[in-house]
């Protein structure tokens, strides 16, 4: 029983009436304790709390909310949240949600029904992502029926969805080989003000395109547009595929750009599509036999390089080869060379800002603005060398020797012949091999030639050697492929076309040791020639320890 609310303070009378709404009341559920390892997977539960919780009454309320005494209120509404039965559920649906396990999911969801807990928005999302996952053989229950059962108590119980709830559903729908109703769920995401994410759209997208339902998943694409959703590779590969299918000749051309101004580099799947459209009867029929030349020129101008976007150029079926360039940029097939598309001075110095703005919100901003002040008088370098990089390679112990003839190197092929910049941390330069006598006089010899940047203690050296060699338009040695969350920060817009023209990468040999294997001089990117060839870089190969791969689509030109 639970005690006489007459008989306490309004404070008290209001957290009791709070714990029977959310548990039935803890007296209630201080009986069950002995047993909630068996209902609720609970591994332990201390003694001290089953008798706190039996010995629960109106002075322990009071106490609770005195926020004046010693401290015990607070400790004791922690031990109540934590052993709380919406909180245990939690923790028993997060192991089921790791451990893949709808069924028991789904038993602790009819029992906290029976119980009277409350389920929130965590809850129900668990139990509808467990239900969207690939079913398992032996199951006695169908999953889209549970799944949409339960998304339809969450509105009876006026819990409010998000964005997770509507992707588990549209997952849901997916499954169920209904790509309509999971477009129909993203659109309802509108009517809750609820933003939908790439993700939302993949049940709908991939769905109408498994079933060549090519006008559909158009219209998707279109809606994702509308929404400021970009489309990534798996996306633009469905659509490009699901056009080849249907014969959409221009849905293939816009699909092909936009791979190439989004992806660059394809990976295998998405040039086996590539490959499937060229060897198809309807790329060979597709296409002028005469253009204008000089606007194809003018185009190719225009747009920086490397494309014209004028539709397909000539006639007849496509000669389709996987192939290799030369370090000139000249394709071993057909004999065209690859053009350097030009980087906007302006987005140089933009992206310059940004690197600035992220820098100085991760770092000690007087420490950056430090440096920044330091490279306006020492600056601009020709080359920055990530010196913790190029020491390390292939190196147990820091190698100076080995900065120290790259950095030679570098000087040898400057136009300037000035000193490249070397960029350590602080530790790098007073300990360790920096104390050997020779090390010392050539990190002092940089250091006067104002060719050395210590970095601070507690500093990531990332940042200042990424932003010396983008403020001052330079080279930057590392084999650093700045993949990791840091440079995920910068987007993968401009960011990847920089790296491209100005990372200078080492490549080792026993005989030569460390040489530089400087950036291409040709845009590794999918090109589309004045005629009408297309060059389409994988991500086979990196040209360092393996050639790329292309493809080559090429067929003969008529006249014109």
């Amino acid at each position: 029983m639970l005690p006489r609310l007459a008989s306490l303070s309004p404070k008290a009378s209001h957290l009791l009436s709070h714990l029977r709404k959310s548990s039935n009341s803890l007296l209630h559920h201080s009986k069950r304790f002995s047993y909630f390892p068996q209902r609720y997977a609970y591994s332990k539960c201390p003694m001290s709390m089953q008798r706190k919780a039996r010995h629960f009454s109106s002075a322990s309320a009071e106490a609770l909310l005195d926020t004046n005494s010693t401290g015990l209120s607070k400790r004791m509404s922690k031990k109540l949240r934590r052993h709380a039965p919406d909180t245990i559920l939690r923790v028993n649906l997060d192991r089921c949600s790791k451990n893949g396990d709808l069924a028991e999911a789904l038993r602790l969801y009819e029992e906290a029904k029976a119980d009277g807990v409350e389920l929130n928005q965590h809850h129900y999302n668990v139990l509808l992502y467990l239900c969207s996952l690939k079913p398992e053989g032996g199951e006695n229950f169908d999953r889209f029926d549970k799944g949409f059962e339960i998304f339809k108590q969450m509105g009876v119980d006026k819990v409010d969805p998000n964005e997770a709830t509507f992707t588990n559903i549209s997952r849901l729908a997916a499954s169920k080989e209904d790509p309509e109703l999971a477009f129909g769920l993203v659109k309802r995401m509108k009517d809750h003000g609820i933003a939908p994410k790439l993700r939302s759209y993949g049940p709908a997208l991939f769905g109408f395109c498994k079933k060549g339902m090519a006008d559909k998943a158009y219209e998707v694409d279109f809606h994702m547009l509308e929404c400021g959703v970009a489309a990534e590779e798996p996306e633009l590969s469905a659509l490009l595929k699901v056009s080849s299918d249907v014969e959409r000749d221009g849905k293939v051309y816009e699909m092909m750009h936009r791979l190439r101004a989004t992806v660059r580099q394809v990976s295998e799947e998405t040039a086996a599509v590539v490959e499937e459209w060229f060897g198809s009867r309807k790329a060979g029929e597709v296409g002028v036999g005469k253009w204008d030349v000089g606007g194809v020129k003018r185009r190719v101008l225009e747009g920086g390089g490397g494309w014209h976007g004028q539709g397909w150029l000539g006639k007849g079926d496509w000669s389709v080869v996987r192939t290799r360039m030369s370090e000139a940029g000249v394709c071993q097939s057909c004999g065209e060379k690859l053009v350097c598309i030009d980087i906007d001075p302006q987005e140089t110095e933009n992206f310059a800002k940004s690197l600035s703005k992220l820098a100085s919100e991760r770092e000690v901003q007087s420490h950056f603005a430090q440096f920044q002040e330091w490279l306006q008088r020492h600056g601009p370098f020709d080359a920055v060398v990530d010196g913790a990089n190029l020491g390390l390679a292939n190196q147990r112990v820091f190698n100076f020797g080995q900065v120290r003839r790259v950095v030679n190197q570098l000087c040898r092929i400057s136009p300037t012949r000035k000193l490249p910049l070397v960029v350590l941390h602080q530790a790098r330069v007073r300990s360790g091999p920096a104390q050997e006598i020779n090390n010392k006089r050539l990190l002092e010899s940089w250091k006067n030639a104002g060719a050395l940047y210590a970095t601070p203690q507690g500093s990531n050296d990332d940042w200042y050697w990424l932003y010396a060699a983008v403020s001052s338009k330079c080279l930057l040695v590392t084999n650093d492929e700045m993949r990791d969350h840091l440079f995920n920060l910068l987007g993968n817009s401009f960011f990847p076309r920089w790296k491209e023209k100005h990372q200078v990468r080492l490549k080792y040999s026993s005989e030569d040791g460390l040489t530089l294997h400087m950036p291409p001089p040709y845009s590794i990117v999918i090109q589309e020639s004045e005629q009408g060839r297309w060059h389409i870089p994988t991500v086979t190969g990196d040209d360092l320890e393996a050639p790329r791969q292309w493809i080559c689509a090429t067929r003969a030109r008529p006249d014109i």
